[in-house]
């Protein structure tokens, strides 16, 4: 609660990833899939596959200017990542979930936060700023799969 910037911001993201994986952990591959809302694409398995794929874009592709192997697939199919999480298992979804954020850690520990990326679309960014959004981006869905989870095994907490 007395870090600085680059301390705090890095903690409450990890803090929200290490949720992400809590609300994941100890389910079964038919529980991590099942659809509870209308949209078939909006459970758990399908939500992690969105967060490695966005953790992998913003510090990825946009900070360490890595190819976006997502790009071909997005252009077909804008929901791409979110169905690739329909074929994995949940086991493997949450290593890869888990290994994604570890070299991001790396790339943003390497740079500072006023550095700057490019996106897609050719608009600069800094590192601060994409830390602050994966926060918003992670915890909004750390929101929905806190209420996924309730809802499949009546599994609560952060």
């Amino acid at each position: 609660m007395v870090g600085d910037e680059r301390e705090q911001l890095t903690g409450f993201l990890d803090f929200l990833r290490a949720t992400v994986v809590m609300k994941a952990t100890g389910l079964s591959d038919e529980q991590a899939r099942t659809p509870l809302v209308a949209s078939e694409l909006t459970n758990i398995a399908s939500l992690l596959a969105h967060l490695t794929y966005v953790e992998q874009y913003w510090f990825g592709v946009v900070l360490d200017h890595q190819p976006d192997s997502w790009q071909d697939r997005l252009e077909g199919d804008p929901d791409a990542e979110f169905r690739s999480g329909l074929e994995l298992p949940v086991a493997r979804l949450i290593a890869d979930y888990e290994a994604q954020c570890q070299v991001n850690r790396d790339i943003v520990a390497g740079l500072d936060l006023d550095a700057q990326g490019t996106t897609g679309r050719g608009k600069p960014v800094n590192v601060r700023w994409v830390v602050v959004h994966m926060i918003e981006e992670t915890g909004r869905h750390a929101g929905h799969l806190d209420l996924l989870r309730e809802h499949v095994d009546g599994r609560t907490g952060e």
